[in-house]
């Protein structure tokens, strides 16, 4: 029995507790945004809308699983004096299949997006997963790794897309939630809501980084360990 185990826990395509713990990390203790504070700059500009925010943290799912896979498998076979190049250029490949495809999938999406999408290539977090952990560890983890902080990375996207489109736009995904008119599940006009006005402020890219910071004092207070004493 326990050499089954053993040979469970060290196959190809195990999961056990590392592995979930390359899926879960990202999501909190090691959030690619919020502790390491990488890939930033596209939280600010693609959060104006959820529907944009969804499809930016697709798109960085699918680069970041697969660099990290293909990195891994080619590792040995790198040169360190060429790494890096190499490992631009599988972004390079993995972003244009990403664009393409958006392209031929949503193109109103794809207009919005499409400078956005390329800057995929030089996101810190791709990079730095990969120098960080593909080019040290086996295929399997080097793909769950890669899933792990791309979605660490869309949910605070997400959230913060969310907070900007409701409370600046009054709307959800095209859906609208609170405004002036009966065409909005929560009118503004009656009386009990007559105080409320879209925040216009939302709408700018300065307020994504103000929800960031929330985002990161909300987190830092519930996860202590977080919180840097030195």
């Amino acid at each position: 029995m326990a050499e089954v185990l053993t040979k469970k826990e060290t196959g190809a395509f195990s999961f056990g507790k590392e592995e979930k713990k390359l899926l879960t990390d990202p999501l909190n203790d090691n959030n690619p945004i919020t502790v390491q504070v990488l890939g930033v700059c596209s939280a600010l500009a693609v959060t104006t809308l959820l529907s944009k925010a969804i499809v930016m943290g697709i798109a960085v799912i699918f680069v970041t699983a697969l660099s990290n896979l293909f990195t891994s498998l080619l590792r040995n076979y790198i040169p360190k004096s060429i790494r890096m190049i190499v490992q631009l250029v599988i972004i390079a490949f993995l972003v244009t299949v990403v664009e393409l495809a958006l392209k031929a999938v949503n193109y109103p999406i794809w207009k919005d997006l499409s400078v956005f999408i390329g800057l995929i290539i030089t996101n810190c977090i791709v990079m730095g997963r990969l120098e960080a952990y593909a080019m040290a560890n086996k295929p399997w983890k080097s793909f769950l790794d890669g899933i792990g902080n791309g979605v660490g990375y869309a949910i605070i996207l997400i959230i913060v897309a969310a907070v900007r489109e409701l409370f600046g736009k009054g709307s959800l995904l095209d859906y609208k939630i609170i405004g002036p008119g009966a065409d909005y599940v929560l009118d503004t006009t009656v009386s009990w809501l007559s105080w409320y006005a879209p925040n216009n402020l939302l709408v700018l890219s300065p307020a994504a980084m103000f929800i960031v910071a929330v985002i990161i004092w909300i987190q830092r207070s519930k996860n202590t360990k977080l919180v840097d004493i030195s």
